[in-house]
């Protein structure tokens, strides 16, 4: 019989996984990395099936994951770039005006070759979770990423203090691989 040490199964590190430990990385648009300040790692889903039998129907596991959407939060800087970054992206996948604002947005993949899928408008991303030495622990690639929503921008002269604004830019995304750092 083979002798397992109990102590290989408990946890080594003890110590915990704060909030402020990311950094979301969009290669192909930089600006809008820098001013993040609010991102979570999305839900995953199985489906269910369900086995019928004449007693009572059984739930197995099912064949499809599905993946909640992407949310980031970011401060608007003040030159409003990041936020026109995602807000040009949307329009030139959406209904633009001209197919100048399409091609704008596909022209501009000769910049950042590979980092972006031109045909589908579609980017890659990264979340870096680090550790509490600031240490990146894991990475979360997001592959075939593209913006779904962008939240609206409030302005209130009655504010009496300078509070910085933020805007919420939601994605879709085709999966996310979680990579554990080797350190």
């Amino acid at each position: 019989m083979e002798y397992i040490n109990p102590e290989s199964k408990q946890i080594s590190n003890r110590n915990y996984l704060t909030t402020t430990g990311f950094k979301f990385i969009l290669a192909k648009y930089p600006k809008i990395d820098f001013f993040s300040n609010s991102i979570q790692i999305p839900s995953v889903n199985l489906g269910v099936a369900v086995q019928s039998s004449y007693l009572k129907d059984i739930p197995i596991p099912g064949d499809k994951l599905t993946y909640d959407e992407l949310t980031l939060e970011f401060l608007i800087d003040e030159e409003m770039e990041n936020y026109l970054t995602i807000h040009n992206w949307i329009r030139g996948l959406g209904y633009p005006e001209s197919v100048k604002e399409y091609a704008d947005l596909i022209f501009n993949d000769a910049l950042t070759p590979g980092m972006f899928n031109a045909y589908s408008g579609q980017a890659n991303a990264s979340l870096l979770v680090y550790n509490s030495n600031f240490n990146p622990i894991t990475e979360i690639k997001f592959r075939g990423l593209f913006p779904v929503s962008l939240s609206a921008v409030g302005f209130d002269s009655r504010d009496a203090q300078s509070n910085y604004i933020t805007a919420t830019a939601t994605f879709k995304y085709t999966i996310y691989d979680i990579i554990k750092s080797k350190l």
